[in-house]
């Protein structure tokens, strides 16, 4: 969809439509300008890590509370540094899903005003589908088909991406996601939070082969399971104390990221598909991120992993996702609200 421009009534270019992004979906209070479907203006993340660690994971009031704080003054800086005002901008797009409800409809409230008092759309994003689009903002060349592996706190999915807005979800998981059960071996081990990252500098300096810790379902379709796991290796520290941190967060990491590329590369190659790609703030750690290269070479397909930046909660996704879905399917009602439970396909 072309909008026309407000001073001189002509169509604009949509590959020069700016899009303001604003994610709010959990603990990242984010907002970006983008313009078209892959141009990074500016991308501005404010993490409230600090407020949670005390509490070993996201606190949903608090969150919501520094959201209110944190949603005007991120939004000003981003359009600060990418040297633009209302009356540049085109839409505004805000994850509306899937997430915590209260941090969600902060964004979803901000977007639509902002849209309200410069005149243009709105549109709101699945999350989801948001990662989804993050590759092609490192490598503008990088798009469907292809299949994508999806893993972060909430959520471990793999998915063939046929076109933009048109996914299959090949498989998931049926207990834990991926993101969540480095959380929780973190937490038992005592390494704080987030897990995931410290788990990956732990993980350095132990033996991912120490410990042989179960690959639940590894020949079995495309569906994952890592609750068995996170009682293996709570079940193993508890027999043997003694054992080294570094090498029990080792043998975990291995196990997880076996899983993960296995299941990928089987769904890619049952498709047929060329392309594979990383998404989410696990694919930021760095031993998926290795294997994953590996195993896309070993099989010659082409491999996209976005940057540590992309992968973990930002707006950029978010204003890329909205350029598309805008131009598929025109803005969002107004009347639109947040949807926590908000499914990819």
């Amino acid at each position: 969809m072309a909008r026309t421009d407000r001073t001189t009534t002509e169509p604009v270019d949509p590959e020069l439509q700016v899009v303001l992004g604003i994610e709010s979906s959990c603990d990242e209070t984010a907002a970006a300008v983008v313009v078209g479907p892959t141009t990074v203006r500016s991308s501005v993340v404010s993490s409230q890590i600090a407020m949670h660690a005390p509490f070993g994971g996201v606190v949903p009031e608090i969150a919501g509370r520094a959201h209110v704080d944190r949603i005007i003054p991120v939004v000003t800086q981003a359009m600060v540094e990418a040297g633009v005002d209302g009356r540049d901008v085109d839409a505004v797009a805000a994850t509306a899903g899937p997430g915590l409800i209260g941090s969600l409809l902060v964004g979803v409230a901000a977007a639509k005003a902002f849209a309200l008092v410069w005149d243009v759309p709105y549109v709101g994003v699945n999350h989801l589908e948001a990662h989804l689009c993050a590759p092609s903002l490192d490598e503008p060349d990088v798009g469907p088909p292809m299949v994508a592996l999806l893993v972060s706190g909430g959520h471990t999915l793999v998915v063939h991406v046929q076109d933009h807005g048109r996914y299959e979800v090949l498989g998931g998981t049926i207990d834990d996601a991926a993101g969540e059960a480095f959380d929780k071996v973190a937490r038992f081990l005592g390494l704080g939070y987030p897990g995931g990252p410290a788990i990956d500098l732990l993980a350095v300096q132990g033996d991912p082969e120490a410990i042989r810790f179960p690959r639940a379902m590894l020949h079995e379709g495309y569906d994952l399971s890592f609750s068995g796991l996170k009682t293996a290796v709570i079940r193993h520290v508890r027999a043997h104390p003694d054992v080294d941190t570094a090498d029990v967060a080792a043998s975990f990491q291995a196990a997880v990221v076996d899983v993960l590329v296995t299941k990928l590369m089987r769904a890619a190659r049952d498709v047929g598909a060329t392309t594979v790609a990383l998404g989410g703030g696990v694919a930021a750690n760095s031993l998926l991120r290795e294997r994953f290269l590996d195993a896309a070479v070993a099989e010659g397909m082409r491999s996209s992993v976005p940057s540590r930046a992309m992968c973990t909660d930002n707006a950029a996704m978010v204003a890329a996702a909205g350029w598309w879905q805008l131009q598929a399917e025109g803005p969002t009602s107004l009347s639109g609200g947040a949807d926590p439970n908000l499914r990819l396909a």
